[in-house]
């Protein structure tokens, strides 16, 4: 169970930080605070379940380098949060152009700051430090 504790932690801590990236990347983008707003809130829902379900799926992942394992998670995240902010943009705002610009720039923005939290949750043994220990012996 505290592996799922772990995900779900980290779902939240990411989501946090993703969700004020997209508010703010889309209220730049458009001029308007209030599509901001809406988009940044329409992205927590989706993006809660999807990155639950991708933390899930690369915990399976064979791949055990630290640094390609975290660059190939930040790439297969990436793909996955832009295809989807770009949707929801267009969906609320409905402006083409400007979703896609909006997916354009969080591809840098969050690309540096997913790395990031990666790294930071990797030094953190919430929730792993039974597997951990098992994985030593």
């Amino acid at each position: 169970m505290t592996l799922i504790n772990r995900h779900i932690a980290k779902t939240i801590s990411w989501r946090i930080v993703g969700t004020a990236d997209t508010m703010l990347l889309s209220w730049l983008i458009t001029g308007s605070f209030e599509a901001g707003l809406q988009i940044g809130v329409a992205d927590v829902t989706t993006k809660l379940v999807l990155y639950y379900l991708h933390e899930r799926a690369w915990f399976k992942s064979p791949v055990k380098n630290a640094t390609k394992r975290h660059l190939l998670k930040t790439v297969t995240w990436r793909v996955i949060g832009t295809l989807d902010t770009i949707l929801l943009s267009f969906w609320i705002w409905g402006d083409g152009a400007q979703s896609v610009q909006i997916g354009g720039a969080e591809t840098v923005s969050k690309s540096v700051l997913y790395f990031l939290h990666e790294k930071m949750w990797y030094r953190i043994g919430f929730g792993i430090e039974k597997y951990r220990s098992k994985k030593a012996s």
